[in-house]
């Protein structure tokens, strides 16, 4: 007889003498996804688990233990608080803030004028101005932001998609001014398209032209930017929007995978881009199903980059990640709570081995978060690093019953997408077909249905709920006299500058954009002129269009 077969049958004993008696709350046993949670896990669940094919040691393939041989007993991750708001000189003092109390990178959050291409006075940007990030109109704005922050000692993450070859530009010439070669800066730009089209809908130009400026960013960093981050492929969005784990896993790999036949189209040598395509996922409330989706992930990309992608290098192998707690998850209703939940996905993400975190604020759901909000956030990931224990052993999760199945179960799930993707023609099919986009809005129905109906209880929410709350909480404001401040800067640049330098440098870049040459060079030339962001984006509008969505019903 088996060992498992021993266990099957000492279990059936055990719930025959034990089992009647226990009574079982009413409830959905079933992870925040709808995936169904047995009542015990016993190595019978993880039966043809192999250890060294399917786990083996830390920084070793296939990774699953985690991507450095000592993890957090070596570096602690990076901890790094994502932040914008009002003018480049208010968030410029956040930064020096948050800083000064032990963050240890930038993380940027650009307003909405920025993220679409659009300059401060555009109209299109009215009431926009600073509200939901920093404005970032030109070189100068950038200039403002890194006052006294010395880019060869600061990693520097920009969460900015469709004009990230501009918001990059920029940085480099920053550092530039600042006596700081390309060569040594680090960071990350998201720069991660097709996660737009997917769920977060801030898209400029159609899929074609723009796969062809990443992959222009890939090759033009290779060279020039070594240590940048040239795509933080994100599933952040896509379980904001209401995906499930295995979706958010499935469809961020997928894009990743479409990144890479990108880059190798494009005459890339797959081991000198790879190592730089970095990922970010979100850290939602589900604690084992979120450690079991970074542990999948891992193991995935690396099999498939070595098998499929036939990368040589271990560093190609690697799904490098930083992390960021559900904003989706936070409540409006008793902000307070928000705290607890953040602890909880941010020790998810560490003990799945994120490279980087960041905490959101209790206040997120209200406003931008204040001081005291984004302090206690970074104080959290700095508790969790200093007085739990968690990061003294590596993969402390590995061998639990539960979270090696729950892996598996992931892993599998994922393979299943892939091959649905594959059969459309590929990721970008598939997003003109709508399939992503269903897919998350089923599986987000299917969620609020189970919170209406008290299936999945949300605290403060649909139970345990104070009525007549009063929020007691400080609440960061955006003064309307930012925008005035803001429009005036961008209009007072384009007086002062060199404007027929600014023509001559925007008509190259139109010319290279109808051409093949790469565009970087010619956008970083743009952006030393004193360009903005907004006329170096419509002229390459005038060659590339605009991308419109076909409505699926």
């Amino acid at each position: 007889m088996s060992d498992c077969e021993k266990i099957r049958e000492a279990g059936a004993k055990w719930r025959e003498r034990l089992r009647p008696s226990a009574t079982e709350r009413d409830a959905l046993f079933e992870t925040i996804s709808g995936e169904p949670v047995r009542d015990l896990y016993t190595p019978c669940d993880v039966e043809g688990l192999d250890y060294e094919r399917d786990l083996g040691f830390p920084g070793q393939f296939p990774f699953t233990r985690g991507i450095r041989n000592n993890m957090y007993r070596g570096r602690l991750w990076t901890m790094r608080q994502f932040s914008g708001f009002g003018t480049a000189m208010d968030t410029n003092k956040r930064y020096h803030f948050l800083l000064d109390r032990g963050q240890t990178g930038l993380s940027v959050a650009f307003h909405m004028p920025t993220i679409m291409g659009y300059d401060s006075d555009h109209p299109r940007s009215l009431g926009e101005v600073g509200r939901c990030g920093v404005a970032i109109d030109s070189l100068e704005d950038m200039e403002v932001l890194f006052d006294r922050i010395p880019l060869d000692r600061v990693s520097t993450s920009m969460t900015i998609n469709a004009p990230a070859s501009i918001l990059l530009a920029f940085y480099i010439c920053v550092a530039e001014k600042q006596g700081v070669s390309s060569d040594k800066i680090s960071g990350t730009i998201q720069n991660d398209i097709l996660k737009e089209y997917i769920a977060q809908k801030t898209w400029i130009f159609p899929p074609e032209p723009s796969m062809r400026i990443i992959t222009d960013i890939m090759g033009f960093c290779v060279d020039h930017v070594p240590r940048w981050n040239t795509i933080s492929i994100s599933g952040y969005h896509i379980r904001e929007a209401g995906s499930t784990a295995a979706q958010e896993l499935a469809f961020t790999l997928a894009d990743g995978f479409a990144y890479v036949e990108a880059g190798i189209k494009a005459g890339l040598d797959v081991d000198r881009f790879a190592p730089r395509l970095s990922f970010f996922f979100n850290a939602h409330l589900d604690f084992f199903e979120e450690t079991a989706k970074y542990r999948a992930a891992r193991r995935i990309w690396a099999r498939e980059m070595k098998e499929k992608y036939k990368a040589k290098k271990p560093e190609s192998w690697l799904l490098r990640f930083h992390t960021q707690t559900a904003g989706c998850s936070l409540t409006a209703q008793q902000p307070e709570n928000n705290i607890v939940r953040t602890a909880y996905e941010a020790l998810s993400a560490v003990l799945g081995g994120t490279q980087s975190l960041h905490t959101n604020s209790m206040d997120e759901t209200l406003a931008l978060p204040s001081e005291k909000a984004a302090q206690i956030a970074l104080r959290t990931q700095q508790i969790i690093a200093c007085e739990s224990g968690v990061a003294n052993t590596i993969d402390p999760l590995a061998g639990s019953y539960f979270v090696e199945a729950l892996t598996e179960r992931l892993e599998k799930e994922a393979y299943d997408y892939f091959d649905k993707i594959e059969s459309m023609g590929g990721v970008v099919k598939a997003i003109d077909r709508g399939f992503f986009q269903k897919e998350i809005a089923d599986a987000a129905y299917e969620y609020q249905k189970k919170i209406e109906q008290k299936k999945a209880i949300v605290v403060g929410v649909n139970e345990y709920v104070i009525e007549d709350e009063e929020i007691e909480i400080p609440i960061l404001k955006i003064d309307p006299e930012v925008e005035r401040i803001q429009v005036g800067r961008v209009r007072a640049l384009r007086e002062k500058r060199d404007n027929g330098l600014v023509k001559t440098r925007l008509e190259a870049l139109k010319k290279a954009a109808a051409g093949p040459d790469n565009l970087m060079p010619l956008i970083l030339e743009a952006a030393r002129a004193y360009a903005t962001l907004g006329e170096i984006i419509q002229v390459l509008k005038e060659v590339f269009g605009e991308y419109k969505e076909r409505p699926i019903f």
